[in-house]
């Protein structure tokens, strides 16, 4: 029996459509830039979020209605979960999705339990993947739930709980693998630091570096051929976590040979957290060479914690096309709806209309952000504002012929710098504005 009778598959109707449950910008088979909509954003619906989140917050109980839960734990519950995930992905048209090992299936009165329960989950989820050829865009492994991850996963202060994590996440690869998952992620939920006075930081960071070592040698051996992710975010739930932004996961990979495997996921939320941008950070690890995937949410600017809002902001999803068509797109990552609906918002057809409107505001912004990119202003302008890079001076600088002495004797006899320019900001931002 289906769990959403009432809902239709979501089609795409045009811009003049009044219809809250129909696309009016996401046109999958339209081709951007080369590739097909359905291409460039590789939707994806997250399982923890979406099917796990039941409204609770630090002040209240649970207030979503979901009809196909039975009020228990058990495998058969989660097994009739996963079908009504599928229906829920055929209808909203998502080609992807994402879970953490924990959101799929219980856990047990040991490990061995609870992998058998995983097992049986997963083979639901295989036989729906079959069914409807929607694909796993990324497993992971939730390391900061249960008590046992108190003080951290592969930096935590007990070798312990380093071997747990390792054990549930040599379950999770493989299943992962099994699955035919696309990528796995590491979010480092606690692995971080509330007090400095009883923390070795250069030992945390150095079982860290290990465990991915470790990870990625079982990967090789097991033939798991993936992108593995990590994702940055500067704090909550703990005071200051390791992977805080892009630049201190970029130097944290660099520091012990992981480049080669690992990329990054980037979420707009834990940007803000992080006093950055979307757009910042795309940027950052896209001229690293290490963009891998994206998080599509937002936060609220009058709240400092990570609320993971759907995103309907054209100017934010403009600004992550556009970084995303500059470094060549994601793939094999993707656009991962890693967002929940309010706890207000409590229907199951709420869970539709938040997706719909951020699919559509995602496929907004590809179409801005491909036609500004066909007109060339925005690109043109800053090509001119670095003109003088290009020859001269700025050239033999870049190609590493110019040497302090050089340099000097280049401005004693010029004397003084050519005039500066205006950076035009007010012009520019009112330029982006004409394309929204």
């Amino acid at each position: 029996m289906p769990a959403f009778p009432e809902i239709d598959k979501i089609t795409y109707e045009g811009p003049n459509s009044k219809n809250p449950l129909a696309y009016r910008w996401y046109n999958e088979d339209e081709v951007i830039e080369g590739k097909s909509m359905k291409d460039h954003l590789r939707f994806s619906v997250v399982y923890w979020h979406t099917f796990r989140g039941n409204g609770s917050d630090p002040f209240g109980m649970g207030t979503m209605i979901r009809p196909w839960e039975d009020g228990t734990d058990s495998v058969e519950n989660a097994q009739n979960r996963a079908r009504v995930a599928f229906e829920f992905m055929e209808k909203l048209g998502a080609p992807y999705y994402a879970f953490h090992d924990r959101d799929v299936a219980p856990e047990g009165n040991s490990l061995s339990e609870t992998n058998a329960n995983f097992d049986a989950v997963v083979k639901v989820l295989k036989e729906e993947q079959e069914r409807s050829g929607i694909k796993l865009l990324w497993g992971t492994a939730n390391m900061f739930s249960n008590p046992r991850f108190m003080h951290g996963a592969s930096t935590s202060c007990n070798a312990d709980a380093f071997a747990f994590a390792a054990a549930q996440v040599k379950k999770c690869l493989e299943v992962t693998k099994e699955l035919g998952g696309q990528n796995y992620v590491f979010w480092g939920g606690r692995e971080g630091y509330q007090c400095l006075f009883n923390t070795d930081m250069q030992r945390e960071l150095d079982h860290m570096g290990r465990f991915m070592n470790l990870a990625v040698d079982y990967a090789n051996e097991i033939g798991f051929d993936g992108t593995f992710l990590i994702e940055p975010k500067p704090k909550e739930p703990t005071k200051h976590q390791y992977d805080s932004d892009a630049a201190a996961c970029i130097n944290f990979l660099r520091a012990y040979g992981l480049t080669e495997r690992f990329k990054l996921n980037i979420e707009t939320n834990h940007a803000t957290l992080a006093g950055h941008t979307m757009m910042h950070e795309l940027d950052y690890t896209g001229h690293q060479g290490l963009l891998g995937s994206i998080d599509a949410n937002t936060g609220d600017l009058m709240l400092g914690w990570d609320t993971d809002q759907f995103p309907t902001n054209f100017y934010l999803t403009t600004e992550i096309m556009l970084m995303l068509l500059k470094y060549g797109g994601v793939a094999p990552g993707g656009v991962n709806f890693d967002a929940k609906v309010r706890r207000e918002s409590f229907e199951p057809m709420d869970l539709f209309h938040a997706h719909v409107g951020g699919m559509d505001a995602f496929a907004r912004g590809l179409r801005i952000a491909a036609s500004m990119r066909a007109d060339g202003e925005l690109e043109n302008f800053v090509k001119q504002r670095y003109a003088s890079w290009d020859t001269g001076i700025g050239a033999e600088i870049e190609s590493g012929t110019a040497d302090f002495k050089a340099l000097e004797t280049y401005m004693l006899d010029k004397g003084e710098i050519e005039a500066n320019q205006s950076g035009r900001q007010e012009m520019l931002e009112h330029l982006v504005n004409r394309y929204l």
